[in-house]
């Protein structure tokens, strides 16, 4: 892998902690003070958490400009990974295993193939 693909890896992960811990604060924050339940808040919590991730990922990771059109590659990227996180848990659970493995393969294959895609897709 060469040098500059590791430095957007390693950015990438950063975002996504930085992201992943947007979305906690305000999820939790719209349950305990806001009163609101759970679905709704993680779903508020991720569209925010969504954005700031494709800003972070547009100057930081990749380096590039916002546009419409990377903006509209980065969604429907987020949304394949969301997806296929419901789909590995789903299957995890479906196979018997407990829900701390499905959340390790999440981890284990969602970031990988999403960086992947923004890389060759979303930033090309």
């Amino acid at each position: 892998m060469m040098l500059v693909d590791r430095v957007k890896l390693m950015r990438f992960g950063a975002s996504g902690v930085i992201a992943t811990g947007l979305h906690v604060c305000i999820a939790l924050t719209l349950i305990a003070d806001a009163g609101m339940s759970p679905p709704w808040a993680n779903a508020i919590a991720f569209t925010w958490a969504t954005a700031a991730s494709y800003l972070l990922n547009t100057f930081w990771s990749f380096s590039a400009l916002p546009a419409l059109m990377n903006a509209g590659r980065f969604v429907l990227v987020s949304l394949g990974g969301l997806t296929l996180t419901a789909l590995v848990s789903r299957l995890t659970q479906l196979a018997g295993g407990p829900p701390a493995l499905g959340i390790g393969l999440v981890v284990c294959v969602v970031p990988p193939l999403t960086f992947i895609a923004h890389r060759c897709w979303t930033y090309r």
